[in-house]
């Protein structure tokens, strides 16, 4: 689910994969109504799905065919027909992965599923008409996460269909290689799982009215990850028209992307050690998946789309500074309290309490690995551990908050803003119930993912208490944000808190805090962006 949790996950991960799971419950309540919902059409052929009180899902749809053997690094390929209706009652396989406390392991290709959530109108009423669609790209840092985790029944209860989806990851989603681009056509390679994305987008385009939505009225939405992956879209012309509207959420992480011959570079290394000295294509393909896991990085700075020239021909940074993206309304976002999550999982899980005479190591470690440019010792001024109570987990949480997701969304928001609508906001509530890893030693607040609940049913691995009353409020609040945007362009529903639009001279952001959201500006001074914004 996270995206930059494995920017520095690293050994973090391996301690806590032992976490609960409960994925597999969650799968299971989903199908719990063993009730049909009657046979819809697409363009490869019928599907039955099941239907709960509210919602009709259709799941575990293929959109391409299996990216495996000859067709793995290669664009997605169409998905073959089937005559007869084909059970849609159960998920599909997700993508290879290792096992995380943000994804269970996977090591079949046979991956690209999607799943469609339409409300239910009552039975033999088919479908509702003509709905706003809203696109989910799952986070994982584009190397681990499902579309199974993630139950839309609130937002679809707004009024919307909600498409849920798999795309490959790791090293077979977004490895480059000289190979690979020779044999494109293009001179591109790396980009698959953004390829994958669209592919699913174009099936939406052929299908979804049969489900009843509007495929003239799409919005892709993503955390972590799947933000990035949002940026990603806006900035792809080979995403044009296939979107109305986009929500990025903590997807601001990672927006000046590497080049395509710094990518190809990187895959050429890991041909070499992984056996494939020839730097064939053939050797590449033939390598079994588990090996592939095995050998990619566990980080996921080093797991990105690249400016291939093709699906991207330039990175997210240059095209939405220049305005050459795909202009639709956007919002644009971060959670107060991102960094807390690999401030756990990477310093105080893998190393415990460091004692604060240790805390200048830390920074420039932490600097080095995430790629923030930054002074070490001026951050160590500007951030100091006495200032966190002592405690450099909490240091070093601010420092990774502001300088990789606050101030870069931020800057985000500011270039948008002047090409289309643009709405800003924080999520800010300082008890969010943490789902995924066990306590630290200081308190989480609103930290990477930590809104993701408020507006689906996720799992809840750690035995968490459930939202309160205020927080249901909250949530209540950002599913109508949400689902309105994906309607009208602007969030603003009857009966919820105004949420003004962003511009550079207002700097306004709407604070998502229980139980009303609020409108606020002092979000540049609270996460220091002068300072981030001079690097």
């Amino acid at each position: 689910m996270s995206g930059a949790a494995e920017v520095v996950l690293g050994g973090g991960r391996r301690l806590i994969v032992g976490v609960l799971l409960t994925y597999a419950a969650v799968a299971a309540c989903w199908a719990g109504a063993a009730l049909g919902a009657g046979v819809v059409p697409t363009d490869n052929g019928p599907v039955r799905g099941v239907e709960t009180p509210v919602t009709k899902q259709y799941l575990g749809i293929p959109y391409a065919a299996p990216p495996a053997g000859q067709l793995r690094w290669r664009p997605p390929q169409p998905a073959a027909r089937w005559h007869g209706p084909r059970d849609a009652s159960h998920l599909g396989n997700h993508c290879p992965q290792p096992a995380s406390p943000f994804g269970r392991e996977s090591s079949t290709e046979d991956c690209l599923y999607l799943n469609v959530f339409t409300p239910n109108v009552g039975p033999g009423r088919g479908h509702a008409k003509h709905l706003p669609v809203m696109f989910w790209i799952h986070g994982g840092g584009l190397a681990v996460g499902e579309s199974d985790e993630y139950d839309p029944t609130k937002l679809v209860q707004k009024g919307v269909v909600v498409v849920t989806i798999n795309y490959r990851l790791g090293y077979l989603g977004f490895l480059a290689h000289p190979a690979f681009s020779a044999e494109s056509g293009d001179h591109a390679s790396g980009d698959y799982g953004l390829m994958d994305q669209q592919a699913a987008l174009r099936w939406v385009h052929r299908n979804i009215s049969k489900f009843g939505g509007d495929p003239g009225n799409v919005t892709i939405f993503g955390q972590s990850a799947g933000g990035l992956s949002v940026h990603s879209q806006l900035v792809s012309p080979l995403a044009a028209g296939l979107f109305n509207r986009a929500i990025a959420q903590s997807g601001a992480y990672a927006l000046d992307l590497p080049s395509l011959s710094a990518a190809e570079q990187k895959g050429s290394n890991f041909a070499q050690s992984i056996g494939c000295a020839d730097q064939t294509a053939a050797c590449l393909r033939a390598l079994p998946v588990q090996t592939v896991l095995a050998s990619q990085p566990t980080t996921s700075g080093s797991i990105l789309p690249n400016v291939d020239g093709k699906v991207l021909p330039q990175s997210i940074k240059a095209a939405i500074d220049s305005g050459q993206f795909n202009r639709v309304p956007v919002i644009e976002g971060s959670t107060h309290d991102e960094f807390t999550l690999f401030a756990a999982l990477n310093v105080e899980f893998v190393f415990g309490q460091l004692p604060p005479f240790l805390y200048p190591i830390v920074v420039n470690t932490l600097l080095s690995t995430v790629g923030l440019t930054a002074d070490p010792a001026a951050v160590v001024a500007l951030y100091p551990v006495s200032a966190y109570g002592q405690s450099v987990g909490r240091a070093i949480a601010a420092i990774g908050t502001d300088g990789l997701f606050a101030c870069p969304g931020r800057r985000a928001a500011q270039s948008l803003s002047q090409f289309v609508p643009t709405y800003a906001y924080e999520f800010d509530d300082p008890n969010a119930p943490q789902l995924f890893i066990p306590p630290a030693s200081f308190p989480y607040g609103a930290y990477h993912a930590s809104e993701v609940q408020y507006l689906f049913d996720v799992p809840n691995q750690t035995g968490a208490a459930p939202l309160n009353a205020d927080q249901q409020q909250l949530a209540e609040t950002m599913k109508r944000y949400w689902t309105q945007f994906a309607r009208s362009g602007a969030p603003n529903a009857p009966g919820t808190p105004f949420w003004p639009p962003y511009t550079v001279s207002s700097d306004t952001y709407m604070s998502l805090v229980p139980p009303t959201p609020t409108a606020d500006t002092g979000f540049a001074a609270d996460h220091k962006c002068a300072f981030w914004d001079a690097q």
